[in-house]
């Protein structure tokens, strides 16, 4: 039985953690912390854990991760760096599903969430936790940074393109909404349902921190310079994201059987028939992006559409799937879940 810590275990993706892992088979959670709710059985914090998690809340100590063989951090940016390298010298994996080892850049990571690196010796060693990419590599590692939920969607959405040369990599735009759930669990008045109901808006258009981390994966596969164009939005929505990607074709190519062939192994990679628009409502509570293909009046530009739950397979889900390669598990061993409906 793997003996699994959470620290940050009151957010939102610290509770999807929670509830995935409450019902996997090879994993005990034996830790699970919170400043705010140390010392209270974590069932009374969340009461849909009943019967599910016996766990108290404890502070976020490295004494109390000790027992651990995987702690996952789902916490703010800038608290796994404080805490990995003690960790990892005691033989203790980390899965990171904040932004602190996603960027390899350390000056670049440093300017966009504006605060100085605590250990970057070990970005070199941090494997990107997209298993669709990263796959072998991330079973032989011990530091995982898992993506963020725009850059999941952006990336399987481009993916096949790229890898194939079938795309002009030079002027990528990525059109991308995320509900309300994106932005944490916090009092914030901008991410509040009574301000975002009834409206929705672009945000960080002159810049957004997941921009080097897309460019960043996009020119991996590229081999080279990616030029991308990606604006965020808000809508009036608790959990999902919906991203339009839009790109020149430099060749003639079958797009779907490029996207059912590239895919046709992932099991949370679901390309749905010629003519479909994906919904978030059809991925929605489970670790699957699903994607559908245009090629509006047969011309040059190719439009992809890209759905997953930010709190899964754009967080939560996707660092249980990255655990299960980690530990030679089945891959999908307690994501097996079907999207809510309605």
């Amino acid at each position: 039985m793997i003996r699994a810590g959470i620290v940050g275990g009151t957010g939102y993706t610290g509770v999807e953690l929670l509830r995935i892992l409450a019902l996997h088979p090879a994993v005990e959670v034996t830790a699970v912390t919170s400043r705010a709710d140390a010392g209270q059985r974590v069932d009374k914090v969340y009461p849909s854990l009943r019967g599910y998690c016996n766990a108290l809340f404890s502070l976020p100590e490295l004494d109390n991760l000790l027992a651990c063989d995987v702690v996952f951090f789902a916490t703010p940016n800038g608290t796994a760096m404080t805490m990995a390298a003690e960790l990892l010298d005691r033989g203790i994996k980390v899965i990171d599903l904040s932004a602190d080892f996603r960027i390899k850049d350390v000056k670049e990571w440093e300017k966009w969430y504006g605060m100085e690196h605590a250990s970057p010796d070990l970005i070199a060693e941090a494997v990107y936790g997209l298993p669709e990419i990263n796959r072998e590599a991330i079973k032989q590692a011990r530091l995982i940074a898992c993506p963020g939920c725009y850059p999941t969607a952006v990336q399987l959405g481009f993916l096949p393109l790229i890898e194939t040369a079938a795309i002009d990599v030079g002027s990528l735009i990525a059109d991308v909404k995320s509900g309300v759930s994106g932005a944490g669990r916090k009092a914030e008045l901008s991410s509040l349902m009574s301000e975002t109901g009834e409206s929705f808006k672009a945000y960080g258009v002159s810049g957004h921190r997941h921009l080097p981390e897309i460019k960043q994966g996009l020119e991996i596969v590229a081999g080279g310079n990616v030029g991308l164009t990606f604006v965020p939005h808000l809508t009036p929505m608790i959990r999902g994201i919906h991203a339009t990607l839009y790109g020149r074709l430099t060749q003639s190519v079958d797009l779907q059987a490029l996207f059912e062939q590239r895919y046709q192994d992932e099991r949370f990679v679901d390309v749905l028939p010629a003519g479909s628009h994906a919904d978030t409502r059809n991925v929605r509570g489970s670790n699957r992006c699903q994607i559908a293909i245009h090629q509006p009046q047969g011309g040059d530009t190719v439009v992809i559409l890209s759905v997953i739950d930010n709190l899964i397979k754009g967080a939560s889900g996707q660092a249980v799937q990255a655990m299960n390669l980690l530990f030679g598990l089945p891959e999908s061993q307690g994501l097996e879940t079907v999207a809510l409906y309605p």
